[in-house]
């Protein structure tokens, strides 16, 4: 049975979607290594520990280090080299990141634990700007799977993009959302719900994505449709999908994200607390519910 297989019959977080997705790329291509900053039981970079142990590389809780061993592995394209930690840790070694790219290194960084929904984790391991940050980097490609397909696929192509790769992976469990048989690429977009009376783009990511397929199928319910985005790679975005769709919604687009705002749009807007995910998803205004009024209030005015 593939990992597929076992994803598409219950629900994954996409953290242990990556693991899995890790030890099925080590199975066939023997470059390819492993870090981790002594959080693999919750990256689940474990299963890879455990399926190649001479290719995982522990360096316990010191970031900036991990990131530098990562670059040194990879120099002169020895290996593929895979780092995984909270994503919210990855901002301790932001120069190292940056300096990877100066140097043209080809790493490929996972982040887990992004966002509120962690939950009772609390505010210190929430990550909320890792988006922001990755984005700053030259060449970096930004990965957001919201699902267990979506993040193989990730992971797969990460590990032939050239230049620093960024996965941002949850910590609940999600359900699948695409067939084995769906093919994904850098830079393009899924439009995952679609009606010719859609009246707003939602365009959601991890987490936020089942939130807005939540609250559209509660806004259907009340006769008003609306058009639902996965963007898959935050960086590139697929402006040319989420511009044509927009304009056949009559311009209307909320973005849903969990991580800090910006702009105006629906996004974790303080320093968060500990609490239970849907809790938290609901304070800080990123829920099924607050999606709905969004759309409403949108088409409204």
């Amino acid at each position: 049975m593939t990992c597929n297989e076992v994803f598409f019959f219950c629900q994954v977080a996409t953290r242990k979607a990556y693991g899995l997705a890790l030890v099925k790329l080590g199975n066939t291509n023997k470059h390819v290594v492993v870090l981790d900053g002594d959080t693999k039981n919750s990256t689940f970079a474990e299963l890879f520990k455990q399926a190649h142990p001479e290719r995982y590389i522990e360096c316990y809780i010191a970031e900036q280090n991990m990131v530098s061993v990562a670059v040194g592995c990879a120099a002169r394209n020895r290996t593929i080299a895979f780092a995984s930690t909270f994503a919210a840790f990855f901002t301790r070694g932001f120069d190292h990141i940056r300096m990877a790219a100066i140097s043209q290194s080809n790493i490929k960084l996972c982040g887990s634990h992004s966002g509120v929904s962690i939950g009772e984790d609390g505010p210190s391991q929430m990550a909320l700007e890792d988006l922001a940050m990755f984005r700053t980097i030259p060449g970096c490609t930004v990965f957001y799977p919201s699902d267990a397909v979506s993040t193989e696929y990730a992971v797969f192509l990460a590990a032939n993009t050239k230049g620093i790769c960024f996965i941002r992976t949850s910590r609940p469990e999600t359900p699948i959302l695409y067939s084995q048989e769906e093919k994904f690429e850098v830079g393009h977009a899924k439009v995952v719900r679609i009606s010719d009376a859609d009246r707003v783009v939602v365009i959601g990511a991890g987490v936020t994505l089942h939130e807005a397929l939540s609250a559209a199928d509660e806004l259907a319910k009340q006769g008003i449709y609306i058009r639902v985005i996965d963007p898959f790679t935050i960086k590139p975005l697929d402006a040319d999908t989420i511009i044509s769709n927009a304009r056949a919604t009559g311009g209307h687009i909320i973005t849903v994200e969990d991580h800090y705002k910006e702009v105006k749009y629906l996004a974790v807007s303080g320093v968060p607390r500990s609490g239970k995910p849907a809790e938290l998803l609901d304070l800080f205004g990123i829920s099924a519910k607050h999606i709905i009024t969004a759309v409403k209030s949108t088409f409204s005015n």
